[in-house]
């Protein structure tokens, strides 16, 4: 069975059943922890990925493979709001001005968390979502000021036109998938308005991120994707940041495994971190 990029075999599944019956008293936390050590489920910088374990166990769990012991904790909240922060990101009453010289970018560290959050929430159209795995989050201001916000985070398990056009085989995206990047979110605030502000943005985003990556996980990205849900958006950003468009999603979404196509249709687009993103990215 299958589950968050990784196969698991029957012997594996076995020894997870074994954990629940031995210690029964382990929490799910503890859990995730005892499997990725051994299974040896490691991050690239060798941390244990125990997101994506948690994640894995809950969807044997559905189906019926195992049975876990209850959560000591509620499940955890996407978004809460904070009247302060709220405050903060009231729209002003005059347009921003923006000089696309002085654009700073900066990686969101614990400190704006919640700030980061609560602007994605007002005016982001899909709103707040919990990002698990490895992930990074901008800020972009010009004079001081918040006018875009950006994240990134684990990439498409599998979209046809994509993997079409880098000619991996099926064992060379499960080893190597975690060196492409997905654009999940970025949003230019509603207040702000300036010619070429978005490729602008995609740019200086696309030439910092592959060390910010490197700076937190061990390794660098060789390929940035995004997908643009038609016909909302057309891309133009991303074909002026020199993004290349292969195609469109079939509107299947991520976890759709009965086939029902109830996501909207988006097109995909790439960009190459590397001239040869092809090397590492089909390499065994």
């Amino acid at each position: 069975m299958r589950y968050c990029g990784r196969t698991f075999t029957g012997a594996e599944i076995s020894l997870i059943r074994r954990l629940l019956t031995d210690q029964p008293q382990m929490h799910r936390a503890g859990l995730s922890r005892a499997v990725c050590e051994q299974l040896a489920w490691r991050r690239p910088d060798g941390r244990l990925k125990e997101m994506s374990c948690r994640v894995a166990m809950l969807r044997m769990a559905a189906d019926g493979l195992i049975t876990l012991p209850p959560p000591r904790r509620a499940k955890p909240v996407s978004y809460r709001a904070y009247p302060e922060l709220e405050r903060v990101t009231d729209a002003p009453t005059t347009l921003t001005p923006v000089d696309l010289r002085q654009l700073t970018v900066e990686v969101v560290g614990k400190r704006d968390s919640l700030l980061w959050n609560t602007y994605i929430q007002r005016y982001h159209y899909l709103g707040h979502q919990l990002i698990p795995g490895a992930q990074l989050r901008y800020f972009v201001r010009a004079a001081g000021e918040a006018i875009a916000l950006l994240s990134f985070g684990a990439s498409a398990w599998k979209t046809k036109p994509r993997d079409d056009h880098i000619g991996w085989t099926h064992e060379q995206r499960v080893r190597n998938l975690h060196l492409i990047v997905n654009n999940a979110r970025f949003l230019i605030l509603p207040w702000v308005r300036h010619k070429n502000l978005a490729s602008r943005i995609l740019s200086l985003i696309s030439r910092r991120l592959p060390q910010d990556w490197y700076a937190a996980y061990a390794y660098s990205p060789v390929m940035l994707e995004t997908f643009v849900e038609k016909p909302r958006f057309t891309g133009t950003c991303y074909k002026a940041a020199n993004w290349q468009n292969l195609g469109d999603t079939q509107g299947r979404g991520k976890l759709d495994r009965l086939h029902s196509y109830a996501k909207p249709v988006k097109s995909i687009w790439i960009y190459p971190l590397v001239a040869d993103f092809r090397r590492y990215l089909c390499s065994t």
